[in-house]
């Protein structure tokens, strides 16, 4: 069906090339300094991008990071996360999700997803309170928004900070707000392969002043400078050299002003795409829920393999790439079965976070604990990053006849997961 490579994507170009040359012309590469002063908080071009990020996506605070990674590092201690706390928190998700919280030294509690939305599933979220839940992280996977609205309530029900991983899903709406700004704090991913990138970086979103500042602490080697700011409560402002460099930063708002019309481009291309798939048997295409819009960093599929007796999800993948379709199969393995939880080592070898003292509750991260995360990866769901630019509708024409193809010949198929 299909002879000849998808191009890979790429969003840089003119504007990119002339904001770099202006900084390189300025010779003002970063400008921040670690200790109180105007340069404590960066250069002209860090604090040009916050300001542009902050007023696209409707946040009074944006502060930039070296990565979403180290951004979620941040907001988990901005928020207050202390040692022994409980963070409750997606399996299905990368890694650095649940690694922020066990670099607090804090506890994560896996709860189960929704097979709709990929995000936390609420009543499962519900189930793994405990006196010493302290925060829900929240991860709008693939680009659709976690199912907010209960997780909120939940939220202010218990006295819970919600941490929005928002790394995949800029652009994306809940009731007409921004992912990243429902929470107490939001991280956007600027990585080379996201929507609109800086080869690097991150942006810490928030309405709260206290948080806001705290994340700029934590950014710059807050220890130096809290004495003269006359900060009573200092814990979690320990920081580190999580700054942006004034050429990401540049890049990083010429992208942004891309984001509407690379947005644009996916879902149209998406919908077109869901709309082909809603036609086969056995297939789930992307769904939006009511009130969301999504931003398709990629395009979940499911499988119904109760549908398709004698057939596996691993022989529709190979059918598939040898119809010249490049899909993945499943996302990550349920982060519960790392070695680090599954052996509950991580800072030292005394088994700390978990047996150093702070906490004394019980977590389980045995097989099993998330079915649908588990089944999702390991039975149901394929990967497709062929809705974004430059792909074209005929593209996505090759992609939807090439499963009508592969799910046309189930004799086929099941022959193919025979050998």
């Amino acid at each position: 069906m299909r002879d000849r490579p998808f191009p890979p994507q790429e969003t840089i170009g003119e504007e990119e090339r002339r904001a770099v040359l202006e900084v390189l012309d300025s010779g003002i590469l970063s400008q921040f300094l670690g200790e109180w002063g105007p340069d404590f908080l960066g250069g002209p071009r860090v604090r040009a991008c916050e300001h542009a990020f902050a007023e696209a996506l409707g946040a009074a605070e944006a502060i930039s990071i070296n990565s979403a990674t180290t951004g979620l590092q941040v907001a988990v201690a901005a928020v207050g996360i202390a040692p022994g706390d409980e963070v409750i928190v997606s399996p299905f998700t990368m890694s650095a999700s649940a690694a922020a919280i066990v670099m607090q030294n804090a506890i994560p509690v896996f709860a189960d997803i929704e097979a709709e939305t990929y995000g936390l599933e609420p009543e499962a979220v519900a189930g793994r309170i405990t006196r010493q839940t302290r925060a829900i992280l929240v991860t709008h996977l693939f680009g659709h928004p976690a199912r907010m609205d209960r997780l909120l309530e939940l939220s202010e029900r218990h006295d819970l900070a919600v941490i929005e991983d928002a790394a995949q899903s800029i652009g994306a709406t809940w009731n007409g707000r921004q992912t990243g700004t429902l929470g107490t704090a939001g991280v956007l991913s600027l990585n080379y392969h996201k929507i609109i990138h800086a080869g690097e970086g991150g942006i810490v979103l928030t309405d709260d002043p206290e948080v806001a500042q705290r994340a700029r602490l934590v950014r710059n080697h807050g220890e130096t400078v809290v004495g003269e700011l006359d900060i009573e409560n200092i814990a979690n402002t320990i920081g580190s050299n999580f700054r942006l460099g004034e050429i990401e930063a540049a890049i990083a708002v010429e992208q942004l002003k891309k984001l509407d019309g690379l947005l644009a481009h996916r879902r149209h291309l998406a919908e077109r795409l869901t709309a082909r798939l809603s036609e086969l048997p056995a297939i789930l295409p992307a769904t939006v829920a009511t009130d969301c819009s999504h931003s398709y960093y990629v395009y979940p599929v499911r499988l119904e393999l109760r549908r398709l007796e004698g057939v596996t999800r691993a022989a529709v993948a190979r059918t598939l790439r040898a119809e010249g379709i490049p899909v993945a199969e499943g996302y990550v393995r349920p982060l519960y079965l790392q070695a680090m939880y599954q052996r509950r080592i991580a800072h030292g070898t005394e088994g700390c976070p978990w047996t150093c003292g702070h906490w004394h509750g019980q977590v389980s991260y045995e097989a099993g604990i998330c079915p649908v995360a588990e089944r999702l990866h390991e039975e149901e769901l394929l990967l497709l990053d062929l809705c974004r630019a430059p792909l074209t509708e005929d593209d996505i024409d090759d992609v939807a006849d090439s499963f009508a193809k592969v799910l046309g010949d189930l004799d086929a198929l099941r022959r193919v997961a025979a050998v």
